[in-house]
């Protein structure tokens, strides 16, 4: 059974996947899932690109389940997945049985009691939730109950040029004020050299989140807060703006097609563990013994690491459907979650699934790209326990960010003036999605 795709934008997405309904769960319009759905063991996954490796290597693991595989537009911060779901919903039909999320901020939407599309997995998978760090899976603990699964780790380590530091006898940062100090240092010494990226819109996770800043705090379905006056928020505003007036920081995102340049003269910085092999040697190019990472960073006078996290993404399962449907679908949950032939073989990212994480972590040993492997395997492996809270939200954050920070920068404000038009702006649009902030 070949893939199938769904590429076109807006009501075009919402149509093709409509014309899938009858592949999928249906049920009476009832988005609560109290109407359920048994297809008879038939299940469709809808998969980004990237994911889509996933799902074929279940279909070859399990031949007996008969699956159709839709990909989806699996654009960061995309609306053509709510956009269909929504049509769903009103529907009564037409639901996957399962999904990758394009998007992290998607299961806000997909747990609202609007939608209350995702299934809650608490006493559906207690086995594979038992597999997962609590940190690890705290996105997806949403009022106590499991709505979703990790499919990997994403947590920031602090990286590091090695053979830079070396030779230019450096000493590593243990907090974050030594990173701001050695940073201006570096950038004063060896102008051109950066030490980290504002502009793509993880960089609220890598600095506000990384300093537990106030930003995406649900108190419930309808309340949020958000304070960028708090110390947190106003001490990583002061870091970022302190090495940014010394040219430490660039104003482009790690995504931007012209990154490599700076990302060749990048010498430190926090970052997702994926950096390493998508970033560094994949996209950039770097050399193989340069780059390594550590632990994260601790602030002045905390003695715990302090760290954000970067993507690491969600699966879905739906809540419209029963018996052998759910069967079916609970057990492609449980390999795409947890299968060494999926999560070891073939994915590129460290397993949010703690017991396949030695052996996926086993291959950068293998690989032979970074400097001091064993810092590197440890630091990943420690990383996820420092990373502070952070819900996904009705609002983009990361798109806020890109809209406001990195503009302001290159408009001539200071970073004191572009995190205040992000957090004016952030409050703006959560309060645009309905919720009272606080």
């Amino acid at each position: 059974m070949k893939t199938k795709r769904i590429l076109a934008a807006g009501a075009g997405v919402i149509v093709a996947a409509l014309a899938l309904a009858g592949c999928s769960g249906g049920g009476s319009g009832d988005s609560t899932g109290s109407a359920q759905t048994d297809s008879g063991g038939k299940i469709t996954v809808w998969v980004d690109p990237p994911r889509v490796p996933a799902a074929e290597a279940f279909k070859e693991a399990y031949p007996d389940i008969e699956i159709d595989i839709v990909q989806i537009d699996g654009t960061v911060g995309g609306k053509t997945v709510k956009q269909s779901f929504a049509n769903f919903d009103a529907a009564g039909s037409g639901w996957p049985d399962a999904i990758f999320f394009p998007s992290n901020d998607d299961i806000a939407w997909a747990t609202n009691s609007t939608s209350n599309y995702a299934a809650d997995l608490t006493d559906l998978l207690p086995d594979v939730i038992e597999g997962y760090d609590p940190a690890v899976l705290s996105f997806c603990d949403i009022d106590g109950k499991i709505r979703c699964l990790r499919n990997d780790a994403a947590p920031d380590v602090f990286w590091y040029n090695k053979a830079f530091f070396d030779e230019n006898g450096y000493t590593l940062p243990t907090t974050w004020e030594e990173y701001g100090d050695l940073a201006v240092t570096i950038a004063t010494e060896h102008p051109g050299k950066i030490s980290g990226f504002l502009g793509d819109a993880y960089a609220i996770n890598r600095y506000l989140q990384g300093s537990g800043c106030p930003t995406n705090d649900r108190v419930s379905e309808t309340e949020a807060h958000i304070d960028m006056s708090d110390p947190t928020c106003v001490r990583a505003t002061e870091l970022m703006s302190k090495m940014y007036d010394a040219g430490a920081l660039s104003t482009q995102g790690i995504f931007d097609g012209d990154a490599a340049d700076a990302g060749k003269n990048l010498v430190m910085s926090p970052g997702a563990v994926w950096w390493g092999n998508y970033l560094f040697r994949d996209t950039w190019q770097i050399p193989a013994g340069q780059m390594s990472a550590v632990a994260p960073l601790a602030w002045d006078g905390e003695s715990d690491p302090s760290t954000g996290n970067e993507g690491g993404g969600l699966w879905g399962v739906s809540s419209h459907i029963t018996g052998k449907q759910l069967e079916n679908t609970l057990t492609f949950a449980t390999f795409v979650a947890t299968d060494p032939r999926w999560q070891v073989d073939l994915s590129t990212g460290l397993p949010g699934y703690g017991p396949v994480q030695d052996a996926w972590l086993a291959k950068i040993e293998a690989d032979a790209y970074f400097a001091d492997i064993p810092a590197v395997q440890q630091a990943f492996k420690d990383a996820a326990s420092a990373v502070n809270p952070y819900s996904y939200m009705l609002y983009d954050t990361g798109s806020v960010w890109t809209e406001t920070v990195s503009p302001t920068l290159i408009g001539g404000g200071t970073v004191e003036d572009a995190i205040a038009k992000f957090g004016e702006e952030l409050t703006n649009q959560a309060k645009s999605v309905g919720y009272t902030v606080n």
